[in-house]
């Protein structure tokens, strides 16, 4: 098994298998669908799972590269992504939860950054983790690994929303996402993950262009 699953729009990813080709090109092949399928539905990422103790023994730094390009991929698709959390995360489905729009966990669910032997990960769910959430839990989840509960990944706002059941959760993000034009919800994205780490005076220009897009596009 893979560990990644694709369907219409649909990704599973069992978090308790290694990263591997497979996992690579099942990331690739739903992006490619989400950008040749008409609509602005969802993409929806169902997570879950864990690795255990060895599970680096096949990874090597040029598939870890291939890896974060197609997770990268996924992130800035023109298509709103919503994660869907059960039971504990880690590895490959932490990851691409974090590189997900919106984070739904399901009752139960947990989150944990994997340990790479004697430590924590150094992966980039660290970055994202950083830059995402704030907050003690998080920071000993980084460098401990110790398990963020749901309710704390709230808190932090790593998460949305704890629910008992998805589906209707689910069905609420795709109907406000039903009239949201793809490509200008990946400029507004792109807006939101710069702004962390630039000035005012950087971020203006981009914010400014982006506002001129708007105004012709509504005199258009």
């Amino acid at each position: 098994m893979t560990g990644v699953a694709v369907g219409d729009l649909v990704l599973h990813v069992d978090g308790s298998k290694p990263i591997s080709p497979a996992s690579v090109e099942a990331v690739l092949k739903i992006c490619d669908q989400a950008e040749d399928q008409y609509g602005s539905g969802p993409l929806v990422v169902h997570v879950s799972g864990a690795p255990q103790p060895g599970w680096t023994t096949d990874v090597s730094v040029g598939l870890l590269t291939k890896w974060e390009r197609a997770v990268r991929r996924l992130e800035h698709l023109g298509r709103i992504t919503v994660a869907v959390a059960a039971d504990v995360c880690g590895g490959t489905a932490f990851e691409l939860l974090l590189a997900t729009d919106v984070r739904i966990a399901v009752t139960g669910a947990s989150f944990v950054v994997t340990s790479g032997g004697d430590a924590t990960w150094p992966g980039m769910a660290l970055y994202r983790l950083a830059r995402q959430g704030t907050g003690a839990p998080l920071r000993k989840a980084a460098l401990l690994g110790t398990v963020i509960a749901a309710e704390a990944a709230v808190a932090a706002g790593l998460i949305d929303i704890v629910v008992d059941e998805a589906d209707e959760a689910v069905v609420a993000i795709t109907a406000a996402s039903a009239t949201v034009s793809g490509k200008e919800l990946a400029i507004r994205r792109r807006l939101m993950l710069d702004a962390p780490q630039q000035s005012f005076e950087d971020a203006l220009g981009s914010h400014l262009a982006a506002c001129d897009r708007a105004l012709r596009r509504a005199t258009a």
